[in-house]
């Protein structure tokens, strides 16, 4: 759209719209520390102070071991089994996101993985919400958070979450997903929770064609109905393109193109993970030329040791984009929120455009 690149500190004062981002995958390392010695849980060797423990998310992410990444996360959620937690690493979690610029968020976790000292799924979405709104009042109102409840998809609790996300969705939770490992875990195991959300007229996104392909994301799509694609990377297996740039679309992707369904793209974990092989070789290049509905996401800030700046940075760097273009992502993201109608237009009009108008006109 531009040739005229932005600086990094415009990327950083840009407003920006987070749709994928997991709560267990962004905690501070210094809050890790202190909650693991406030609660007995043993941490890896070496990692003493805030430093060397940030470190070890990172290289334990990097890794290429997908044991490794995932022993990251029982770190995250060990410590994440009271109140008093939950509620500080959301709060911290807000304010994190107002410094990197976000404007309006959502973010996802699983209330199961957090009931191991005794919290109910309900006490586990009040405690978050608490922390959620001490972090938005201290905030000033420069940002809108909303949580997605996250199912495991491994498990069979999918039904009882998502009974959930609709009790809590008049107060602050905005939907529902599903995560965990895609291969042997197809998102039809858990299509009675996808009926009942429909029935109750409540959005779902669904992780799909991250790890695994095409059938992941049909069956996400054309069997559960999912209102957005997690990740939705693997689309291009459906894409051709010839030898002078001309691409054509497979049946699948072209229906994902035609009806606008948002892919909450991650590009650092894409990376990490093996999903793509480097920035400048990710999909989001083409799928953004080809004009799919693409929105930039973290995904884990503290594994991939990333934030929403980072990433539109990156993607500046690899593919040249200018501040049009990364509104073109916030705008697609804010139009993609699980958000009603009116109050997605009004923190595009009100928010969004305004601040990027300004950007432009430096």
């Amino acid at each position: 759209m531009t040739t005229s690149l932005p600086t990094r500190d415009q990327v950083h004062r840009a407003p920006k719209v987070l749709l994928h981002d997991h709560l267990d995958g962004g905690l501070r390392p210094r809050t890790v520390l202190e909650l693991a010695e406030a609660c007995g849980h043993d941490l890896p060797e070496g990692t003493g102070d805030a430093a060397s423990l940030g470190q070890w998310f990172a290289d334990s992410a990097d890794s290429g071991s997908l044991v490794r990444y995932l022993e990251t996360f029982d770190h995250t959620v060990a410590v994440m089994q009271t109140e008093e937690a939950l509620t500080r690493v959301a709060r911290e979690c807000v304010e994190d996101l107002v410094d990197d610029g976000v404007v309006y968020a959502e973010v996802r976790y699983a209330p199961e993985q957090h009931v191991e000292t005794g919290l109910s799924l309900d006490e586990v979405v009040a405690a978050v919400q608490a922390g959620f709104d001490e972090g938005v009042t201290a905030a000033g109102g420069r940002i809108v958070v909303r949580q997605l409840l996250t199912a495991m998809r491994h498990q069979a609790r999918s039904r009882e979450v998502a009974e959930l996300a609709v009790a809590w969705r008049d107060r602050g939770v905005a939907g529902f997903d599903i995560a965990g490992a895609e291969a042997g875990f197809p998102p039809t195991r858990h299509l009675d929770a996808f009926e009942y959300l429909q029935r109750e007229n409540s959005h779902f996104t669904i992780h799909a064609g991250e790890a695994f392909g095409l059938p992941s994301i049909w069956e996400a799509i054309q069997w559960c109905g999912a209102d957005r694609l997690g990740h939705g990377v693997r689309i291009v297996d459906d894409i051709t393109v010839s030898e002078d740039g001309e691409a054509k679309l497979g049946r699948l992707a072209a229906y994902v193109r035609d009806m606008r369904i948002p892919l909450e793209m991650c590009p650092a974990s894409n990376v990490q993970t093996g999903a793509a092989t480097s920035i400048a070789e990710h999909p989001i290049g083409l799928l953004t030329r080809l004009r799919f509905r693409v929105t930039v996401n973290t995904d884990n800030r503290l594994m991939s040791g990333t934030s929403m700046t980072d990433e539109m940075w990156s993607l500046v760097e690899a593919f040249g984009y200018g501040l049009e273009d990364l509104r073109w992502f916030t705008i697609n993201a804010m139009k993609s929120a699980f958000l009603p109608f009116d109050e997605r237009l009004g923190i595009i009009d009100d928010v969004v455009k305004p601040g990027y108008a300004a950007l432009i006109s430096e």
